[in-house]
């Protein structure tokens, strides 16, 4: 096979997606850590199954159009670490081939590595060890392998196989993997995807669902603490500039991938949207004037509009907006449990979304909550590490002012929204929630749900595990023991306030003794205690 076309790409999408959907279990049950939430699998399916909906509503003969049938439908099903890198892989596949009828090995190639550029570019301090060194080494040997053959078939085969071999290296990339013995489950389900399309190139069935072995035996980067996604915390640039530039014949030609990574340097917030006539451009930088100056050697300038974000009482929008009744500001996140739902609502959320560890709102649930509040400027808590990428991506998509503060756990949430002033400008909530967080202690209790060993500690299925700030610090058949070491660990001599957070299987003889032990302990640490109900921990626990 010389060229692909859009008719069989959509088939491979399908056959991808359905390989990928089949084995979707066996991705869960790859899992470092032991909590009940190993949804790497999940978020995966989710995501590519959107993506393969609106890719089997659009077909068309045309190549180009139909990756970006997949392109958008893996954007808006997004979900988790996983799902919005997926995403990011075919977007910048379908941006390199947007314009082909068919492609030829080496543009196909090309794809497959421009996908993996978008994806490096999209997560702000990447991992080796995990989908993206998968996805990296394919690509590269994609791209070797076109330059030595025409056939399609012959490209993708030697691609699957450099991703297999590249799966099998992560652990000597990433440590938790290593200690574990096994590997990256999100570069196993992009392994499937790209089963699913050889297999449909071939003509023949996919390769057999992969049988659940023991436990001990499987693995996934979806929770380990060295991924760390997304944070641009420590950059405050004060002026929200927002222009498009109209393309002209006689200005400087534009690449879209390199117009990108020009304007990220020039702050953050980054928004790039382009067709064949006029890029549109969102940017938060402390130097407008030169943002608008590049711009401007790519064509004319339409609706350049800079705002002074620093001052808080500068008007966003006008009288128009105002007459529409939208609230001015809003606060969504999310949480699991109505009891903490209650208690984010009444410290000032507008809007939470049901989601957590085990579910993980999508790119498409977060936008669509936003509209659903009607804000006209939005700050974003998404209260769990595997949500903050796709709530990222929500903020780019949104068309007011947004702005995503990174709180990995429900603590971090409470204590950022004490931090939220509605008078100020999005981009200074941002940042005095964000330095609001950095002083909140999370410890959880969970129990495992397969034996294993992580970071020394040896566990056994249905211990209860001790996790001081995500890592697994202790694990034994008691609660109580589990509960008191926990609250030994977080608590120091600087705390002052202890948040109790207990859920819906923690009775009340144990939260009384909880309660009764930090008390007696440290006597001078205020206790709040709060009916959380949510699934799978116990206890939440917030030291500040």
């Amino acid at each position: 096979m010389k060229s692909l076309d859009g008719i069989k790409f959509a088939e491979m999408v399908q056959m991808g997606a359905h390989h990928l959907s089949q084995n979707a279990d066996y991705v869960d049950a790859l899992n470092v850590f032991p909590v009940p939430d190993g949804d790497t699998g999940t978020n995966m399916n989710l995501s590519m199954t959107s993506g393969a909906k609106e890719t089997a509503a659009k077909v068309n003969s045309s190549i180009g159009k139909t990756a970006q049938a997949l392109s958008k439908g893996l954007l808006m099903g997004a979900r988790g670490n996983s799902g919005v890198i997926l995403s990011q892989l075919f977007r910048g596949f379908g941006k390199s081939i947007e314009k082909e009828d068919t492609v030829t090995t080496v543009q196909f190639a090309q794809a497959f590595q421009y996908g993996v550029d978008t994806a490096y570019k999209a997560v702000m301090k990447p991992v080796e060890g995990t989908i993206l060194t998968v996805a990296r080494l394919a690509a590269e040997q994609a791209v070797k392998s076109a330059q030595k053959s025409d056939d399609i078939i012959q490209v993708m085969e030697e691609t699957v196989a450099a991703a297999k071999v590249a799966l099998d290296q992560t652990p000597e990339l990433l440590p938790v993997l290593k200690e574990v013995g096994v590997v990256d489950s999100g570069g196993q389900g992009l392994l499937y995807v790209y089963e699913g399309f050889l297999a449909s190139l071939k003509g023949e069935a996919l390769p057999a669902k992969t049988e659940m072995r023991t436990m001990d035996d499987l693995v996934s980067a979806e929770h380990h603490t060295a991924q760390d996604f997304m944070n641009t915390a420590d950059i405050v640039f004060g002026y929200c500039t927002e222009f498009m530039v109209r393309f002209e014949d006689d200005k400087k030609p534009f690449d879209e991938a390199k117009f990108r990574e020009d304007m990220s340097k020039f702050g953050d917030s980054l928004l790039v949207i382009s067709d064949d006539e006029v890029v549109k451009i969102h940017v938060h930088s402390e130097t407008p004037g030169d943002v608008i100056a590049y711009g401007h050697q790519y064509g004319s300038l339409v609706k350049v509009k800079v705002d002074n974000m620093r001052e808080q009482h500068t008007e966003i929008v006008g009288e128009e907006h105002k007459a529409m009744k939208k609230v001015p500001y809003a606060v969504v996140t999310v949480a699991m449990g109505k009891g903490i739902k209650e208690l984010l609502e009444s410290m000032g959320a507008s809007y939470v979304i049901e989601g957590g560890q085990t579910m993980n709102p999508s790119t498409e649930d977060i936008v669509k909550a936003v509209q659903e509040v009607g804000a006209e400027k939005v700050l974003i808590l998404p209260n769990n590490k595997n949500i903050v990428m796709a709530a990222e991506q929500a903020a780019e998509l949104l068309e007011i002012e947004a702005a995503v503060v990174p709180t990995k756990t429900i603590p971090q949430g409470l204590s950022a929204l004490l931090s939220f002033n509605p008078e100020a400008t999005v981009e200074s909530n941002k940042n005095a929630m964000t330095s609001a967080i950095q002083g909140v202690k999370t410890g959880q209790i969970t129990f495992a749900v397969r034996d294993t060993s992580i970071d020394g500690v040896e566990i056994h299925k249905d211990d209860f595990m001790s996790m001081a700030e995500g890592k697994i610090v202790k694990a034994t058949p008691s609660m109580t023991e589990a509960t008191q070491f926990l609250i030994d660990e977080i608590v120091d001599e600087d705390a002052e306030i202890i948040t109790v957070i207990y859920g819906e299987d923690a009775t009340e003889a144990q939260v009384e003794e909880v309660t009764t032990y930090i008390e007696e302990k440290f006597e001078d640490v205020e206790v709040e205690v709060h009916n959380g109900k949510q699934p799978l921990y116990p206890f939440i626990f917030s030291v500040e």
